[in-house]
């Protein structure tokens, strides 16, 4: 399998938000990355709707009506609907399809009668689970391939995935602070296990005509950045966080060499990186995503997104109507500012501004800035010859520019946390090969379910 060796854009200067080297069309008249912004709105069932396939669809059918009603209510031209699985979505097919097809209605019906611009994205859940079963052969993957299939030819535009693989090892190592099983987690297996799994998608995607989207590190360097909190948490480092970010757009750009074509997952906070090497058109989330998670990137989170999401709401009643309503009103309106500085010829200057209010205000928001991701993604393509090789590159590169700028303020314990992390990384073999010994041999004593043959070592 080819690996990126270069990158797609010639400076961090062209990175900006609403285009893409390699923009992507489906769905109903809908472009991604090719000069426009679009909404995309993640809605979530009530706990209790997905007792039974009719409850759950009719869930849908609502959630699904008060996005495109709001969307034409205050002139959206055009707007993604991610179905994101829940576990029954996934667990039975049929279900997903289900609810695909008639989200494909009426997404028909919309366009048709009010020219609305749509389409869809099926997120499958992966509930596999690394430490108990043979996640590359068990009953777990041949059914979210099943659920892939039945969303493609029920009418998704869009597959995409949050897959877990490495996930026995980095839940280990994430809390412990340890960058080497965390390189090993998600650098090499987390790899390894995509190439795997990518490898079946795009070919049911090319089998029904829909587009492979893509992944995230969501069970991973999502977790580390979450733990990380704010200001007031020390549950994990915020450097060792931002570390962990960076092996994560590694080990997140395989589903491209794969030929997944974009855009990229929401949460796939990596993404900036991903879209300086591949070109790629990306969905971000930021300020929108505070109905699901806070983070320290809310506006930052935007500079450079082709889709700006919510990540998830959950359906409910708002005194401004219910809640898929209100966040596709606050999305819609977000992205038509975007558009505006584009038409204006001042996407450049809004860029500038969105990423200064949140540069400063963390290590995730520094290396995610289009400077420093974009020189990160310089090392990842340097580093093309292993997936250790450039994910051990990736974590270095983000760990010297946070030791080098003045700017960037961390307390002692940030400070330690990052300098003990850079001695471990610079003192890791340079061949992939002992790399994978190494750590096969310290983590299937600690780590318990952890079995190199399931990754194929």
């Amino acid at each position: 399998m080819a690996r990126y060796d270069k990158m797609a854009y010639g400076s961090a200067a062209e990175l900006i938000f609403g285009s893409a080297k390699h923009p992507i069309t489906y769905g109903r008249d809908f472009s991604v990355g090719a000069g426009y912004v679009y909404p995309e709105l993640v809605p979530h069932p009530r706990p209790g709707s997905e007792k039974s396939q009719k409850s759950l669809v009719k869930e849908y059918e609502k959630m699904v009506v008060d996005v495109l009603d709001r969307c034409v209510a205050i002139g959206i031209p055009g707007i993604q609907i991610e179905l994101e699985h829940v576990y029954q979505m996934t667990r039975n097919p049929t279900w997903g399809g289900e609810i695909a097809a008639q989200t494909k209605r009426l997404m028909e019906d919309y366009h048709r009668k009010y020219g609305l611009k749509s389409a869809i994205r099926a997120t499958i859940a992966d509930y596999r689970k690394p430490d108990e079963e043979k996640i590359w052969d068990s009953d777990a993957l041949a059914v979210m391939l099943q659920s892939f299939e039945a969303s493609a030819a029920g009418g998704a535009d869009n597959l995409s995935i949050e897959s877990v693989g490495g996930k026995e090892v980095t839940d280990y190592t994430i809390v412990r602070q340890d960058i080497r099983g965390v390189l090993f987690g998600i650098g090499v297996l987390g790899s390894l296990d995509m190439e795997h799994v990518w490898s079946k998608i795009v070919a049911i995607a090319n089998k029904y005509g829909t587009t492979p989207g893509g992944d995230t590190n969501c069970a991973q360097a999502n977790v580390a950045m979450f733990m990380a909190g704010g200001y007031q948490d020390r549950s994990v480092p915020h450097t060792f966080a931002a570390l962990t970010r960076s092996i994560a757009a590694a080990r997140s750009l395989v589903a491209y060499e794969q030929g997944a074509k974009g855009p990229s997952k929401d949460c796939s906070y990596e993404d900036p990186i991903i879209k300086a090497i591949s070109g790629v058109p990306i969905a971000m989330e930021g300020k929108t995503s505070a109905c699901a998670h806070s983070d320290l990137v809310g506006n930052l989170a935007s500079a450079c997104c082709d889709l700006w999401s919510n990540e998830a709401v959950e359906y409910h009643d708002m005194f401004g109507g219910t809640t898929v309503a209100v966040f596709t009103e606050i999305l819609g309106y977000d992205v038509a500012m975007m558009n505006a500085a584009i038409d204006l010829g001042k996407a450049k200057d809004l860029q500038d501004m969105l990423v200064a209010s949140d540069k400063y205000r963390g290590m995730h928001g520094f290396i995610l800035a289009p400077d420093n991701a974009f020189k990160i993604g310089q090392a990842i393509v340097a580093n093309s010859q292993s997936y250790y090789a450039r994910a051990r590159a990736a974590a270095i590169k983000a760990g010297e520019l946070m030791q080098q700028d003045s700017k960037l303020i961390m307390s002692s314990f940030e400070r330690e946390a990052l300098d003990s992390s850079m001695r471990t990384l610079l003192g890791l073999p340079d061949r992939e090969a002992d790399f994978i010994s190494e750590c096969v041999e310290i983590y299937k004593k600690q780590v318990k379910g952890f079995e190199p043959k399931n990754y194929g070592l």
